[in-house]
C-alpha cells in the first residue's frame, strides 16, 4: 500500500559519566527485570480467524435469482436460487447465519456460499428461496439483523484468514487494466481476476491482509481515490 514519507532528523546526545549511586540503582533494576515473574507474562490472545457464534451485524439485505441461477458461485458451488443460501463479503464459506427481517420479524437460516453484495450499504444477498421466507421478494431490500449460528465446517473456519480489497468490476478487460495501471503507482499488489461465470466480470483486487481490521483501514484510505471499494474475504 502507499507508504508515508518519513522525515529524518539528527539528534545530538550528550553523554555523562553516571555516578556510583546511579550505577548501583541501574544494576538493581536490571536484576529485577531479569528475575522471573511470579504470575508469568501472559501473551496477547490470538485473534480468531473467523467471527465466533453469536456475532451479529445489522444492515440492508437484498436478494438475487436470475440470471445467476445455475452458474458457479464464488465458492465454486453452483448457485441454486431455490436453496437457502446467501452471499456475504467477509464471512467464511459455510457460515450458518440467521437472518431476521426487522420490518416484519420473520427469520430464515442460510448458508454462506457466495461473495457479495457489491452495493454500498448492503450486507447480505439472499437466494430467492431465502428472500421469500422473510418477505423480501416484493420490496427487494429490507433492514435485517444477522446472527452467526456456527459453521458447516468448523475446521475450515479456523484456517488463517486472508482479505483483499475489490476496487472495481468491469465488463471489458481494457477498462480493468487501465485502473490497474493507475493504482499500481501507489499500491502493490494490484491484480485482475476474471469471474468464472458468464458474462465475465474483471475485478480489481488491491493488497493482501491477514486481518479484517487491517483491510478495512486500507479500504478507507483507498476510498479517497476510488468510488466502489469493498473488503472481500479470499479464504
Amino acid at each position: 500500500m502507499k507508504s508515508d514519507k518519513t522525515e529524518v532528523r539528527r539528534f545530538v546526545f550528550v553523554v555523562r559519566t553516571p555516578s556510583p549511586v546511579f550505577r548501583r540503582s541501574a544494576a538493581l533494576a536490571l536484576v529485577l527485570l531479569l528475575l522471573p515473574s511470579g504470575c508469568g507474562r501472559k501473551r496477547a490472545p490470538r485473534m480468531p480467524a473467523a467471527p465466533q457464534p453469536g456475532w451479529t451485524e445489522t444492515g440492508l439485505a437484498s436478494w438475487y435469482g436470475h440470471p445467476y441461477h445455475g452458474r458457479p458461485s464464488s465458492s465454486g458451488e453452483i448457485y441454486d436460487m431455490e436453496q437457502l443460501t446467501a452471499a456475504h463479503r467477509t464471512l467464511p464459506f459455510g457460515a450458518i447465519v440467521e437472518v431476521k427481517n426487522l420490518d416484519n420479524g420473520r427469520m430464515v437460516t442460510v448458508r454462506i456460499n457466495d461473495r457479495g453484495p457489491f452495493v454500498e450499504g448492503r450486507i447480505i444477498d439472499l437466494s430467492r428461496a431465502a428472500a421469500r421466507k422473510i418477505g423480501l421478494i416484493g420490496p427487494g431490500t429490507a433492514l435485517v439483523r444477522l446472527r452467526l449460528l456456527g459453521y458447516a465446517d468448523a475446521e475450515a473456519a479456523r484456517a488463517p484468514a486472508l482479505f483483499t480489497i475489490q476496487a472495481g468490476a468491469f465488463a471489458e478487460r481494457g477498462n480493468a487494466e487501465r485502473l490497474q495501471q493507475r493504482l499500481r503507482r501507489q499500491y502493490e499488489p494490484v491484480d485482475i481476476s476474471a469471474s468464472v461465470s458468464s458474462p465475465v466480470l474483471y475485478r480489481i483486487y488491491v493488497g493482501r491482509f491477514g486481518s479484517l481490521r487491517e483491510a478495512e483501514e486500507a479500504a478507507a484510505r483507498l476510498r479517497r481515490e476510488v468510488k466502489d471499494v469493498f473488503v472481500v474475504r479470499i479464504k
